[in-house]
């Protein structure tokens, strides 16, 4: 089970993702509605934990987009409006549960777990849900582990989630900060033109044989799209 976190609230977003990852689960964090709403419809999570206040998109907008689109995905909506109608409101838009703030990080998880029983994700219909594959490029998300056809790849933990970044949106042309938000958003010490050297990184170890073509494309003025199915 993969699970989104949207959130703009840094702190509480790092307290989540630290306390699923200490019980083994795999948390990707969006700070904005639109992007959270692009990584939602890559299909790639169970579960999506979703504020209702957000900058760009709010909340009960994301779960009618994913409604719309028909996805299989569990939609947990956190806010601080604790009024019944509020409630009611986001039930309404497609949220499949509803928690306030603050909570409770063990509640939390028991919902989550209980909305991911009910959902059957797209990547263990379409493939094994411990891989994610683009082209002839393989991430084994558990061991963190990378290969390009038969030849395994030594990357870094940093570059491995640059790549996993960029597969995880293949086509898409992703902004250097959001790139920089996936990979390097707790990390106060280093600035957003270091996903310019990581991305270098991953391109040479990428470059197993002189014949296969370079799958990341520079999107001048834009950042990086990933271009292998």
């Amino acid at each position: 089970m993969r699970i989104l976190i949207i959130e703009d609230d840094e702190r509480l977003t790092r307290l989540i993702k630290s306390f699923f990852e200490q019980k083994n689960y795999s948390l990707d964090v969006a700070y904005d509605g639109n992007f959270g709403l692009e990584m939602i419809l890559s299909g790639a999570h169970t579960v999506a934990i979703v504020d209702w206040m957000l900058p760009g998109r709010d909340g009960p907008s994301i779960c009618r987009a994913v409604r719309n689109a028909r996805l299989p995905v569990a939609l947990l909506m956190l806010t601080a409006r604790s009024q019944v109608e509020d409630r009611i409101s986001g039930l309404d838009n497609g949220a499949d549960d509803y928690l306030t703030k603050p909570f409770d990080l063990d509640e939390l998880l028991a919902r989550v777990r209980a909305l991911s029983r009910r959902f059957t994700p797209i990547e263990m219909i379409a493939s094994d849900p411990n891989e994610l594959r683009c082209g002839d490029i393989t991430l084994d998300v558990r061991a963190h582990t990378a290969r390009r056809g038969n030849m395994g790849l030594n990357l870094t933990k940093k570059e491995w989630q640059v790549l996993e970044c960029l597969m995880r949106h293949p086509q898409q042309a992703l902004s250097r900060e959001q790139i920089f938000q996936q990979v390097w958003a707790y990390d106060s010490q280093v600035q957003v033109n270091i996903v310019d050297l990581y991305i270098s990184y991953v391109r040479h170890k990428l470059c197993v044989s002189p014949d296969l073509p370079d799958p990341i494309e520079t999107v001048r003025g834009v950042g990086y799209r990933f271009n292998m199915r």
